[in-house]
């Protein structure tokens, strides 16, 4: 029975050592509820292996800055440490892991607000009493996380993602990054008042208080979200404009061809009455020349080559080596969605390899470049290669 007094009395009285340990399980709960968020949101990719590594290492950090580091210092290791562990572990972008730390942590701070001010209305428990006695704080915490599962499931439920942020440019990236710079500061803020202030004001005030960040944060989001939107819809309306600029090419082509036909036919036969074979080869060479000039165009379209950024490159490229009388043969066999290179780092150097095939082209007699992209499933590589007469 004493042990059971002294249990109890260990739990509902101050005690550091007992946080300490309780702590330990529920970082990894808090780690692993965060990461399931993170990577629905942002629609990471991820297999088990990397979700154990991540909830491991971050589970650990936790725990490392709660029981020993003193704050602000744990505070500052964390919000540093915490996004190189998602760009090492998902292997994302920094943008990706830098709002992986921030969104769980947005909800978290919110249902904080929230959980502490209902203790304090309900129990008149403030927050400095129920922070630091066992019981109180280990039923808050679990309150938390329920809140934040139960934010996953409906997320995941109407399959909730920001897909957006797979595609998008250095300018809104910086736009981004310096929100949730005035984010986490807004968020610090939000936390001093959880612990010096939440039992002191008003309901009213920690409720507008409450709406306000939720507000602050909606409203930045969803602008951001529209912004990016509107820029992808711009990005398409070029591509389309370079797309029917090839079609228009394609048509007067075709009917070229269309037109010329009868003395093409008339052509061949004239050779085959003659049964001049070596006329007929050189004739059938030059037709040929023609026809895959018309192929090319074809193959020239967003169906084939499906990423805006590479279809303007080559698009421009092809142009310009019409207008100095180069011909290009383009042979496109992949997905430019699931390239293993950043699409930016592969459109510039698709870019500068053209223009440099283009310039050595321009100066032979035979002005001929070939190029083609494919996948090479046998030794799990990716092949540009483009040549030219030079």
């Amino acid at each position: 029975m004493e042990i059971l007094n002294n249990i109890w009395t260990a739990l509902t009285t101050e005690n550091q050592l007992v946080l300490n340990i309780m702590y330990i399980p529920l970082a990894f709960i808090e780690v692993y509820i965060s990461m399931l968020l993170f990577l629905r949101v942002l629609n990471i990719n991820s297999n088990k292996k990397q979700r154990i590594l991540y909830v491991v290492i971050a589970s650990v950090l936790a725990i490392v800055c709660t029981t020993i580091i003193t704050k602000p210092y744990s505070n500052i290791i964390t919000i540093i440490a915490v996004p190189i562990i998602v760009i090492f572990v998902f292997k994302v972008s920094v943008l990706k892991g830098i709002l992986a730390e921030f969104i769980p942590t947005i909800f978290i701070v919110i249902f904080e607000l929230i959980v502490t001010r209902l203790s304090f209305l309900l129990f008149n428990l403030p927050y400095e009493i129920y922070a630091k006695i066992p019981l109180y704080r280990f039923i808050a915490t679990v309150t938390i996380y329920i809140l934040l599962f139960l934010t996953y499931l409906i997320l995941k439920k109407f399959k909730f993602n920001i897909h957006i942020f797979d595609k998008i440019n250095k300018k809104n990236k910086y736009i981004i990054i310096t929100n949730i710079v005035v984010a986490t500061i807004v968020i610090f803020i939000q936390m001093y008042l959880i612990g010096y202030y939440n039992d002191k004001l008003p309901t009213f005030i920690i409720a507008i208080n409450v709406i306000s960040l939720i507000a602050y944060f909606s409203v930045s989001i969803f602008s951001m979200i529209k912004t990016m939107k509107l820029e992808k819809t711009t990005e398409d309306l070029e591509e389309q404009k370079l797309y029917n600029k090839t079609l228009q090419i394609l048509h007067d082509s075709v009917r070229a061809f269309k037109h010329d036909f009868a003395n093409i036919i008339a052509g061949i036969g004239g050779y085959i009455e003659t049964e001049d074979m070596e006329g007929l080869k050189k004739y059938y060479k030059q037709l040929l020349e023609d026809c895959n000039q018309v192929n090319n165009l074809s193959s020239l379209s967003p169906d084939s080559i499906n990423n805006p950024a590479v279809y303007a490159v080559l698009a421009n490229k092809y142009y310009k080596a019409d207008s100095l009388g180069i011909k290009i043969n383009l042979e496109t066999f992949i997905d430019f969605n699931n390239l293993h290179m950043d699409i930016y780092e592969f459109t510039r150097i698709l870019g500068i390899l053209m223009d440099n095939a283009i310039e050595a082209s321009s100066e032979c007699k035979e002005k001929l470049i070939n190029v083609t992209i494919r996948d090479e499933e046998s030794r799990k590589r990716q092949l540009l290669t483009i040549e030219n007469t030079y």
